[in-house]
């Protein structure tokens, strides 16, 4: 799950618990929403991108760096071996809060569906209501 500054959900995705989270990290970058603005640059047609992506040293991998910079995102990814990851901690607790209120919904905390394709719509949905709980308050 990709999040904004406020913990705001840009991009959702799920996948199986044996995969690796540079596999995953593509497409939901890829699944960002442009972001309508009056101000500021354009940085893609019809809207702007996020500038900065923030992330564990999990991501530390030459060729997710260099596909993020060729959208014009600057990667702020801690390097394995070399920085620890704890300068990232004040980034990272907004995507945990964002998870914590995933779970706060009911069907999501623990699977209740029997039919897996009906747990990604549960989760587009609650998405979908933290963004509508946040811009109402």
């Amino acid at each position: 799950m990709l999040v904004d500054r406020a913990g705001l959900p840009l991009s959702v995705g799920i996948s199986a618990a044996n995969t690796h989270d540079r596999q995953g990290l593509e497409p939901l970058v890829r699944g960002i929403a442009p972001i309508r603005s009056r101000r500021g640059p354009r940085r893609q047609p019809g809207g702007r991108r996020p500038g900065k992506l923030h992330a564990d040293n999990g991501y530390d991998y030459r060729d997710l760096r260099r596909r993020l910079r060729a959208r014009g995102i600057t990667p702020r990814i801690a390097r394995r071996r070399i920085e620890s990851s704890d300068r990232h901690g004040r980034h990272h607790w907004v995507a945990e809060r964002t998870v914590s209120w995933l779970n706060g919904f009911y069907r999501l905390h623990r699977r209740h569906e029997r039919k897996a394709e009906h747990f990604p719509a549960f989760i587009g949905i609650a998405a979908a209501l933290i963004r509508h709980r946040h811009i109402t308050k």
